[in-house]
């Protein structure tokens, strides 16, 4: 896991270098540059993975290409045997690409299991930038004439280029001579595959083989523990493997201490096993890391910051133990976990076309928030029910087996297909959204508000287009202008239906 920074085009070196020192927080271990082929790549590294030679960037054997990447390829040892014959000088799971791009082309990309963020040069003048599908991993760019410059994050960009930044689009590549170029889309094709004959069973086993991919690395993989039903499952998987193997599962909770989150995370990680730790926060203590949050996930969005704040306060305290965490991300936009979509309980093809909007949108969203506020600490997150395979079986199910029942719940078919793995009461508790679980919202909506007036309110929501809708989202503006004083909101940013 770490953080980027390229150039394609001549430029100042000067200019590059202050871009990669802003992210150092992405990768505290290593850093390193390279000039070639009139481009400029630079890399900053969070040793995840014990190899010799995984300085970045990488390189062929013969040096005719280089490559810096952000991101865990899962599938990379199935494809090195697809490179025989290619002299691969380290273990590092980005060298693949590497080599997929230099014989195959950004095309090749598609063969990857993943989150990632990647640039590729060579001597010959090829250039390539690319993003996984999902867009797990962030990467941005930003294009003036013939120069353009990529980076992981926003407050990397100097003032003078923000107002050009944009997000780099999931599942594309962009070369010089091609442009951006479609490799793969966050649906796989295979989703439009035959139903399965067992979905209970296939989903059980495809969510098992996803979490067990994901514990790879050399140092020990953690699961953020929210108590509600997506991270728990994550986490009894994990702590079965674990177990297997003669170790303990390390889980983590984060609430105010008489939050419904911290009591149900507790009972389960008694029931699976696991070491537990737990994060108690308070409002004096939310409070002041908001300011850092919202520079941190570089979004001013009210619900997105609210769950942001105990996300961040868990990641500050867990990095002290470990170095990945496993999370529950993506199980609501794959199983219909949301209660507004029991609104498509006639109409299932409504339902998939909406599940599949919400999974393309997750990239400025969720995955923003749980990205930036892990690597704010030096942690990398890792999010299993967001993995191509997963994603591929979930949406080959038929919609109308995600549509709950008069009397069932919303996953129904998740909880069926893990009965036992967890509590039975708590298999089947109601859903709560993180910021309200953990308690963050009561201690911040109303505190972060009461130094602003209407009078304030009306002369500056129109700020933005579309206009600010709530007082707290304001005052969370406020803080994200200052610290992104050139960035164009309209182009950067994604923001929640409701506030």
């Amino acid at each position: 896991m770490c953080g980027l920074v390229a150039q394609y085009g001549a430029g100042d070196a000067g200019e590059l270098a202050p871009m990669l020192d802003r992210l150092e927080h992405r990768g505290p271990d290593d850093s390193g540059t390279l000039e070639i082929g009139g481009n400029w790549l630079g890399h900053r590294r969070l040793s995840i993975v014990d190899v010799e030679g995984g300085h970045q960037p990488l390189r062929l054997a013969d040096s005719s290409a280089f490559l810096v990447g952000n991101g865990e390829i899962y599938n990379h040892l199935g494809l090195r045997r697809l490179l025989a014959g290619r002299q691969l000088l380290t273990r590092s799971d980005n060298e693949v690409a590497l080599h997929l791009v230099d014989r195959d082309g950004p095309s090749s990309l598609a063969r990857l299991n993943g989150m990632f963020a990647l640039v590729f040069a060579a001597q010959d003048g090829r250039f390539v930038a690319a993003r996984d599908p999902v867009g797990i991993k962030p990467l941005y760019w930003a294009r003036r004439g013939d120069t353009v410059r990529f980076a992981s994050e926003l407050h990397a960009f100097d003032p003078s280029w923000q107002e050009a930044v944009e997000p780099f689009p999931p599942g594309c590549a962009w070369t010089p001579q091609g442009g951006l170029q479609r490799f793969a889309s966050a649906v796989p094709a295979a989703g439009t595959g035959p139903a399965p004959a067992n979905p209970i069973r296939g989903t059980r086993d495809v969510l098992v083989d996803a979490v067990q991919r994901q514990m790879m690395g050399d140092v020990p993989v953690g699961v953020f523990l929210s108590g509600g039903l997506d991270s728990s499952l994550v986490a009894a998987i994990a702590s079965r493997y674990l177990a297997d193997k003669g170790d303990q599962l390390q889980t983590f909770a984060v609430g105010t201490p008489d939050s419904p989150d911290i009591a149900a995370a507790r009972e389960i990680a008694a029931f699976i096993g696991s070491a537990h730790h737990e994060i108690l926060y308070d409002a004096d203590e939310a409070l002041g890391a908001l300011d850092g949050v919202v520079r941190c996930i570089e979004s001013f969005d009210p619900a997105l910051v609210r769950s942001a704040v105990p996300n961040y306060l868990l990641a500050r305290e867990t990095v002290k133990h470990v170095k990945v965490v496993l999370t529950g991300e993506g199980a609501d936009e794959l199983f219909a976990g949301y209660s507004y979509m029991r609104e498509f309980d006639d109409d299932a093809d409504a339902l998939h076309d909406e599940l599949e909007r919400t999974i393309d949108g997750l990239h400025n969203l969720n995955l923003q928030r749980a990205d930036r506020v892990t690597m704010a600490h030096s942690l990398e997150a890792r999010v299993p029910f967001l993995d191509r395979e997963v994603i591929a079986w979930s949406m080959r199910l038929p919609a109308a087996l995600k549509i709950p029942g008069t009397d069932e719940m919303e996953k129904q078919l998740l909880r069926e297909a893990f009965a036992g793995w967890l509590p039975e009461h708590l298999l089947w508790r109601v859903k709560a959204q993180f910021g309200d679980g953990s308690g963050a919202r009561d201690v911040l909506s109303d505190a972060i508000v009461v130094d602003i007036t209407d009078e304030q309110f009306e002369a500056e929501r129109t700020a933005v287009d579309p206009p600010l809708r709530t007082k707290e989202e304001l005052a969370y503006y406020r803080v994200w202008r200052a610290w992104l004083p050139d960035v164009d909101p309209t182009k950067t940013l994604t923001r929640f239906a409701t506030a």
